[in-house]
């Protein structure tokens, strides 16, 4: 039963993005045909700020936790020469 629940929650979550997309295709279509650049301009401008302060304000430490792993610390000209790899060494 929760298979199915969420095959549904998928669905609707994908009609809900098709239908945000058409919509705005459709005004900016309207707005480009009335000539009002000025106004997608405008529109496009604020946009883009809003998806840089998103992309400002996303919590990045918590993906660095994972992606922060001793065993990567491997050197790939150290693998191909055969020589002994000091990246990631402790200096003394």
């Amino acid at each position: 039963m929760k298979r199915r629940n969420a095959a549904a929650d998928k669905r609707r979550r994908k009609m809900i993005t098709v239908l945000w997309t058409a919509l705005l295709a459709i005004g900016t279509i309207i707005l480009i045909y009335r000539e009002m650049t000025a106004l997608l301009y405008i529109l496009a401008t604020v946009g883009v700020t809003a998806l840089l302060i998103v992309v400002a304000k996303a919590d990045l430490t918590a993906s660095e936790r994972l992606t922060n792993d001793n065993r990567r610390s491997d050197d790939a000209a150290a693998i191909g020469s055969g020589i002994t790899s000091t990246f990631g060494a402790k200096q003394s």
